[in-house]
């Protein structure tokens, strides 16, 4: 499907750039080319597809559904849904905790998506159907749908509420209880479709450059690390590998379209598809850059928790996928 992609990538770095394919430098630059010109196209269409979902399915919308609906059981698995289809990062998580919240929407719920919503969109699935394939790529969205739902669970059956800031107990004690109907306004798709190119368009300026740097940063490991150099520290024969990956990842933060180029280098180099995933998605995930901005509306104790339960179901994921890949 792409083959023309990498005919035209060996063209510019070994015909127009003249150089030895056996060198560092040109490995380098091939696989930055190729995967570019890939990861760009595919963003782009799976983005629009995207981009019209949202614009049937907004985030107010989604708030109003979730807490004026009994789902019996349901709610977690529905709002690890609708993170799917909702582009939003681990430090966009203090307005969207605020709004879940005040709409009414029990805590566990509102987890589920914070927890679902960087891991699984329309940048994550676009790269990992270039990346990796159609088959990984539904087990990666199946499993950050199921991570999202099993968190929200444990975390609501912890009654974690009574851990919330005094300045959110502020905000939901003075908040008016308002009646909105959000209705779905009835226009025709052809003048929906301005609103999502310019959308798409704002999307792809924004993830651009992190798709470039991370692509960059995978074109050097791939050209420049050795085989097994990783391999040696978090192989499949060593059984603390994804939680050692996980943890390290918690420190960093990265969107998807950063992390992921590097996840794919990594998994070239010998690390097995299940640690790299769980390295990706504790960076991904949870990064301290999301603690400090949680720190407004939870007690340290909360985000000790919140981190804790998330940081044991990607380490349960990390295996999973190894077991199964």
């Amino acid at each position: 499907m792409f083959s023309w992609i990498q005919r035209m990538a060996d063209w510019l770095v070994f015909d127009v750039f003249h150089l030895n394919p056996e060198m560092h430098l040109a490995k380098a630059l091939n696989f930055f080319f190729y995967d570019s010109v890939k990861i760009l196209l595919l963003l782009f269409v799976v983005v629009f597809a995207m981009g019209i979902v949202n614009s049937y399915f907004p985030i107010d919308k989604v708030r109003n559904y979730l807490s004026r609906n009994k789902l019996y059981g349901l709610e977690y698995l529905m709002a690890s849904l609708f993170g799917v289809v909702t582009p939003f990062c681990s430090c966009s998580s203090v307005p969207l905790f605020i709004g879940f919240v005040k709409g009414g929407i029990p805590l566990g719920v509102t987890f589920a998506f914070l927890v679902t919503s960087p891991l699984v969109n329309e940048v994550a699935i676009g790269l990992f159907l270039g990346l990796f394939g159609l088959k990984t790529t539904l087990i990666y969205v199946l499993s950050g749908v199921l991570l999202g739902t099993i968190s929200g669970s444990i975390l609501q059956r912890l009654k974690l509420e009574r851990h919330l800031t005094p300045w959110v107990k502020e905000v939901l004690a003075n908040a008016q209880r308002e009646q909105e109907a959000f209705l779905l306004e009835k226009q025709p798709f052809g003048k929906r479709l301005p609103v999502i190119w310019r959308e798409v368009l704002d999307i792809l300026k924004g993830v651009t450059p992190y798709v470039l740097v991370g692509i960059a940063i995978g074109g050097l490991m791939h050209g420049y690390v050795p085989d097994g150099f990783f391999e040696r520290y978090l192989s499949k024969d060593n059984p603390f590998a994804v939680p050692v990956a996980t943890i390290l990842a918690v420190p960093m933060y990265s969107n998807a379209a950063g992390i992921l180029p590097v996840v794919q280098v990594l998994v070239a180099k010998g690390v097995p598809l299940g640690t790299a995933i769980a390295f990706m998605m504790g960076v991904v995930g949870l990064s301290l850059p999301e603690a400090m901005l949680l720190k407004k509306v939870m007690t340290l104790k909360l985000i000790g928790i919140f981190f804790g339960v998330v940081t044991l179901c990607i380490i349960f994921s990390g295996y999973l996928f190894n077991f199964i890949l």
